[in-house]
């Protein structure tokens, strides 16, 4: 191979490496906040693999936030399909429970019916990422007036002085290098960031079989393998999964239960509805000693579902799950986010969710610095933000993983014998699902009650009790460092879109603020005041005054104007000490 040519320097303020939903959401974000961008990816087109399906309420707030919510609804599922997760024996056999859901249309009613703050502005929405990463791109490259796009060049290595980063870039036939000057460097490089390892960050993994051992307790598991093996000959899962994405001109496969999103097993597989139509994705766990080359993806298929038809095999591999949250989040110029710092299981579907979250928390960060009104406590607190949720969003992910190794122990021959034994089997594990619950589709806690105890950039209040967080159940409050409730005002506006590109102090008494609003102006941070005169609005966000930073979280609150306001406007701007 000839050696790669070299070329001149480029320059830009923000390198962001991979274009994955989440470096696209992180261009996304600096371009709202007007930051000269370059994104790159290594591949030379977006992705072939399906992974998530699902985008959850939160992340379709802040990409409401980004002017983008609709556009991208118009490639997801229609708004009026109802969303169904069903287990069963397999495709052909019985239903053991269900758990259906409202669709987009029902929802957005319920939410405006309710409006108690309990619920996201957005519903969630079903979308493959093979679909959702080149909607992203398109409107990317459609409305972008500060960030360039480039397929084809991943990062090779870098440098890092106090002024900024160098990054080396090749192309993916390996003949062609770029050299890029940034001001900040973003990897958003996935689960084997370069990034990540060029700065020597360490990873901190949770063992999922053996937290599954320790969760189900040794006799229960041995015995669970142990009947396993002598029904079927089933050898232990070792961890790994096999993937099989297809597309099928069948699309009965799945109806015997009616339209169904996930169709579930307790012999562990899930067969994915990918656009309620002709697309699929099953994923299985593969025994001790399989040697995954040698498998015919149609014919895995066919043995878990039960019945064989015609189909194309777009993409087939073994993959294994992981529950991994990195010792650091980025230092100095070089900052990470998404699979990058976080890796876990599908189950909630918090993987690229929280890179999301990620995603605008370091932009606004970085435009904050880079625009001088920011200092680099800002990046820190992103870490120490992030982070936080990442552990608590590993800790779920990992807990609805348990859920599934409990069906699984329940999987049994006779739930698919039509004996009377069949029957009560099938009853007795139906109820037994039901019992368990599908939290990981539920979770509106995870989703939505994250909140920033411990940032450096939020003024923290000393007295009083903060809500109790749980996974299962969203409280709304203003308690600092929260995401504040999403309400409809009496007009019909949703309080959420009068927020500012900046900081928003929300104002809804007569309150003289000038002195909040000169002590911003003197250190150069955009705040905005918006005037609400509503009284559902009011006791919903429990302060006469409530700062939200530009990521729409509570920066601070308090019925009365601060009585030194500089050290507000410090603190949240990321100068306190």
């Amino acid at each position: 191979m000839s050696k790669p040519t070299p070329s001149a320097v480029e320059e830009t303020s923000v390198l962001v490496v991979g274009a994955g939903p989440v470096g696209l959401t992180l261009a996304m974000e600096l371009e709202h906040h007007g930051v000269e961008t370059l994104l790159v990816e290594r591949n030379t087109s977006t992705t072939r693999h399906p992974k998530m399906d699902v985008t959850n309420g939160r992340s379709m707030e802040l990409y409401r936030r980004l002017g983008v919510a609709d556009d991208l609804r118009k490639v997801a599922i229609p708004t009026d399909r109802r969303t169904k997760v069903t287990w069963a024996t397999n495709a052909v056999g019985w239903e053991l429970a269900t758990f259906e859901y409202p669709s987009v249309d029902e929802t957005r009613e319920t939410i405006r019916e309710r409006n108690d703050g309990t619920l996201p502005l957005e519903p969630w929405m079903r979308v493959s990422q093979v679909i959702l990463e080149p909607a992203l791109r398109d409107l990317l490259e459609a409305r972008a007036k500060h960030v360039t796009v480039r397929y084809g060049w991943g990062l090779d290595s870098f440098e890092e002085d106090a002024e900024g980063v160098t990054a080396h870039l090749v192309s993916a036939d390996g003949g062609r290098r770029r050299t890029v000057r940034a001001r900040y460097l973003a990897g958003c490089d996935g689960a084997g960031s370069r990034t990540r390892r060029q700065l020597d960050i360490g990873l901190d993994e949770t063992d999922l079989r053996k937290l599954v051992v320790k969760e189900l307790g040794l006799p229960r598991t041995v015995a669970t393998l142990a009947r396993a093996f002598r029904e079927t000959r089933a050898r232990p899962a070792d961890g790994r999964f096999y993937l099989v994405h297809f597309t099928t001109s069948d699309t009965e496969i799945l109806n015997r239960f009616g339209t169904v999103w996930h169709l579930q097993s307790p012999a562990g597989w899930t067969v994915i509805s990918q656009n309620d139509g002709d697309t699929f994705t099953l994923h299985a766990p593969l025994g001790m000693g399989t040697d995954a080359d040698r498998i015919d993806p149609r014919e895995f298929v066919h043995e878990r579902l039960g019945r064989r038809f015609e189909m194309d095999v777009l993409v087939a591999n073994a993959w294994t799950p992981r529950l991994t949250v990195a010792d650091s989040f980025g230092r100095g110029r070089v900052w990470l986010a998404g699979d990058a710092v976080h890796q876990v299981t599908p189950t909630g579907g918090y993987g690229m969710n929280t890179g999301v979250g990620d995603a605008i928390g370091l932009g606004w960060a970085l435009a904050g610095v880079l625009q001088g009104w920011g200092t680099p406590g800002l990046l820190r607190a992103y870490e120490q933000e992030r982070r936080s949720v990442a552990l608590r969003n590993r800790q779920a992910a990992a807990r609805h993983s348990l859920v599934r190794a409990a069906v699984m122990a329940t999987n049994r021959a006779e739930l698919h014998s039509e004996r009377w034994l069949g029957a009560r089997t099938r009853r007795r594990t139906g109820r037994e699902i039901s019992d368990l619950g599908n939290l990981e589709n539920e979770a509106l806690g995870i989703e939505l009650g994250y909140r920033y105890d411990t940032s450096p950039a939020v003024c923290h209040e000393s007295g009083g009790q903060a809500p109790r967080q749980t996974m299962d159940e969203y409280t709304p409050s203003t308690w600092p460092g929260a995401r504040p409730p999403s309400v409809l005002l009496e007009d019909g506006r949703a309080l959420f879109d009068l927020f500012h590109r900046g900081f928003t102090l929300l104002r809804f008494a007569d309150h003289d603020v000038t002195a909040l609003v000169e002590a911003a102006a003197e250190r150069g941070v955009p705040l905005d005041v918006v005037d609400v005169r509503d009284t559902r609005a009011r006791v919903l966000y429990e302060r006469d005054l409530v700062v939200v930073r530009p990521d729409q979280h509570v920066a601070w609150r308090g019925d009365t104007p601060p009585g030194d306001p500089l050290h507000i406007i410090d603190r949240i701007r990321g100068a306190h000490h």
